[in-house]
């Protein structure tokens, strides 16, 4: 039995961490840390977890954990990475985004250039039912050859974007984003706030594949609204092919090939609780064979947080960004001197 543990019990993402475990055979959630005493409490007694700590970095000294999420704000991802590697800890589920700024996606970079830990970013939605579902189907082929793929999403692009564009590369494997083309606007999302999600209201986004696939993608305010109450419910991606073409939000799902239509619904709770003990079972998959390199690794978050900088860089310069880029630091003061 893997054992487990969470940074972070706020009262969002915690829960579905904590809750895809009625559905985990292979790991058990042991332990919690957070800054709050109170609602440490209340979190691990719902849970029933023995043991708490105030500091994860003793957590982290005396659980000799294998795997451990971590829900904290993105500005302190670097250091609980560290502090895993230092204290032998296997495998970390890092919530989203990965980064906020050119300066944090260096520094991580660099961290995973010589780190033993293995680390997935929490983007559940990958294993939700329904779109991995989806997701096979395209891969087999049922659409034909991919033309074009267009994905969105109602928050900005540090709350979802990277939802978005995961969601992008999950439904074109093996291919890589060679430029983008992009404008963004508002700058509310620019305050700074205790989550630390910094980035415009909205974005608008054209990214060229390297077999010559194009993805469009628009982020925040701007963005169809397809979901239920809640800005968050609104995420969807449609991709095109020769033969028809497949369409998932968060409350239904289509698929159409060569003139025949298959639709229904599904709830995003239930598929969402499942999909999250998924992602985990995967990661104990790594855990066990080195081969098994889970879907939603590390690398492949540093190609998609590139993108999102490559967004930032081509807005403020007006022009097309060749990817992988290299990115100016302090992108994010640069759009707060601009829009707000």
């Amino acid at each position: 039995m893997y054992k487990c543990a969470i940074i972070g019990v706020g009262p969002n993402r915690s829960r579905g961490l904590a809750q895809a475990y009625r559905h985990i055979e292979r790991g058990e959630l042991l332990a919690a840390s957070a800054r709050t005493p109170e609602r440490l409490a209340a979190f691990a007694d719902e849970f029933c977890i023995e043991k708490r700590y105030a500091d994860y970095r003793e957590m982290f000294e005396r659980e000799r954990l294998d795997l451990v999420h971590v829900n904290t704000p993105p500005s302190v991802r670097l250091e609980v990475m560290e502090a895993a590697e230092a204290c032998g800890v296997a495998a970390l589920v890092v919530e989203k985004p990965l980064a906020i700024d050119g300066e944090d996606y260096r520094a991580i970079r660099s961290f995973a250039e010589g780190s033993s830990v293995k680390i997935a970013i929490n983007h559940q939605l990958h294993f939700q039912p329904r779109r991995l579902a989806l997701q096979q189907r395209v891969a087999a082929g049922e659409i034909g050859e991919i033309r074009s793929v267009d994905a969105s999403c109602g928050m900005n692009l540090a709350y979802q974007g990277t939802h978005a564009l995961q969601a992008i590369g999950a439904f074109l494997p093996g291919r890589t984003p060679v430029q983008v083309l992009a404008q963004v606007g508002g700058g509310d999302g620019l305050q700074d706030t205790p989550k630390k999600h910094l980035a415009p209201d909205s974005a608008l986004a054209v990214i060229a594949y390297d077999d010559g696939i194009q993805a469009h993608l628009q982020s925040g305010a701007t963005a169809p609204q397809v979901g239920r109450e809640g800005i968050h419910t609104h995420k969807r991606i449609a991709v095109y092919g020769t033969r028809g073409y497949v369409h998932w939000t968060m409350w239904s799902w289509q698929i159409g090939v060569d003139g025949h239509i298959e639709a229904g619904a599904h709830e995003y709770g239930a598929e969402d609780i499942l999909g999250q003990a998924q992602m985990t079972e995967a990661m104990f998959d790594w855990l066990a064979d080195d081969a098994l390199v889970h879907p939603l690794n590390l690398q492949s978050a540093l190609v998609d947080f590139n993108v999102v900088l490559g967004i930032y860089t081509s807005a403020l310069e007006r022009r097309p960004v060749d990817l992988p880029c290299n990115p100016a630091g302090g992108l994010i003061d640069r759009l707060r001197a601009e829009l707000v």
